[in-house]
């Protein structure tokens, strides 16, 4: 393996679309879902090991999660657990992760991929990095790579390329957060189009450099935090760096300024398990297109429906078409398939009125 190589899990985001089954306390990417006796976490960092050397694969994640962190992932040591103090979306992630590494080797290549991912063929993903890897080697540019849509999804960011060429290396046009159904519709009909995975490829060098070009006022405050190696400073320097900068994505903060972005489309069985609604399209169906998850599940009259159960009780639906039903310990959920991107504002309503307790 290349000692160049690392690799930067980004584990902090809480999935409050996916709720009831994550949680403040359990967030998806530490459950098994799919129940391949793996979690979110623990899958990517399997996939990940397979390129770049497992003591140089950071996870980057909330303070409060750095202990199940390490639980699920022995493997690693304290010392690889980037914690933040608070979640400020990815760009700072970025910035503190890429920081951290650069100290290590100035040389660095990074792989970043986010922790809530599933990747059906695991080989050619391989691939695929390895060509990024190789391109972003010798070359100061960041990349991404892109799947290709097969759909028109709506949920999902895209990226425009720029068409002409061969090459596997595509410059990147224009990046386009998630459009109405019209046109995602035309983007998928275009070509030209992909979808926008979250993972990136580049040297930490490269990336810092962007930082500091399109991003100086927190660049400058990350780089408080360098050559500090006793912890309790360092913590101490962190809280305040956080405390002080703005919550924005790595691509409203870097990638949508800089004119050195490429991308890679891309074909390996993804999905972004954002919301309940994947994870129904992405489960074994039985003749009536419904997804059972539980022991003691019986359902008359329901059709294209998801009843998922994590208790050990007998669960009996009647007469539903297109909805999601998830009964946990704390909390049951009863909502429409097409209201899928609405559980977020579900559970910021349920905070506003009965506090944190169920979420």
């Amino acid at each position: 393996m290349n000692n160049n190589y690392f690799g930067i899990i980004m584990a902090g985001g809480v999935g409050s679309r996916f709720w009831p089954l994550s949680t403040g306390d359990y967030p998806k990417q530490f459950h098994d879902v799919l129940g391949t006796g793996r979690s979110l976490l623990q899958s990517t960092f399997d996939r990940l090991k397979k390129i770049i050397p497992e003591n140089q694969i950071y996870v980057v994640t909330l303070a409060e999660y750095s202990e199940l962190t390490l639980k699920q992932l022995p493997e690693l040591s304290p010392e690889q657990i980037i914690a933040e103090p608070k979640g400020r979306n990815t760009g700072p992630s970025n910035i503190y992760a890429a920081k951290l590494i650069h100290e290590i080797n100035p040389k660095a290549n990074i792989v970043v991929a986010p922790s809530d991912h599933v990747i059906m063929d695991a080989p050619g993903f391989i691939k695929k990095l390895r060509l990024a890897l190789k391109e972003s080697e010798n070359k100061d540019i960041l990349i991404t790579l892109g799947i290709k849509p097969t759909r028109p999804d709506t949920g999902y960011g895209y990226i425009q390329f720029l068409a002409e060429g061969r090459q596997a290396l595509k410059k990147v046009k224009t990046f386009t957060e998630k459009p109405s159904l019209e046109l995602a519709e035309v983007f998928c009909e275009s070509g030209d189009f992909l979808w926008n995975a979250g993972i990136f490829i580049w040297r930490a060098e490269v990336i810092l450099n962007q930082f500091k070009k399109h991003m100086p006022e927190m660049y400058e405050a990350f780089s408080k935090i360098e050559g500090l190696r006793n912890h309790e400073t360092r913590t101490k320097a962190v809280k305040k760096t956080y405390s002080l900068i703005p919550m924005i994505s790595i691509d409203h903060g870097i990638l949508e300024k800089s004119k050195e972005v490429y991308v890679i489309p891309s074909s390996f069985g993804w999905t972004d398990l954002g919301t309940l609604k994947s994870l129904y399209e992405l489960s074994d169906k039985n003749k009536d297109q419904n997804v059972k998850k539980g022991k003691h599940i019986l359902t008359y009259n329901t059709t294209n429906s998801m009843i998922y159960t994590t208790q050990n009780k007998a669960v009996i639906v009647d007469g539903l078409k297109d909805y999601i039903v998830v009964d946990t310990k704390s909390a049951l959920l009863i909502c429409g398939m097409d209201k899928d991107q609405m559980i977020k504002t579900f559970v910021s309503d349920l905070k506003l009125n009965k506090g944190e307790e169920f979420t």
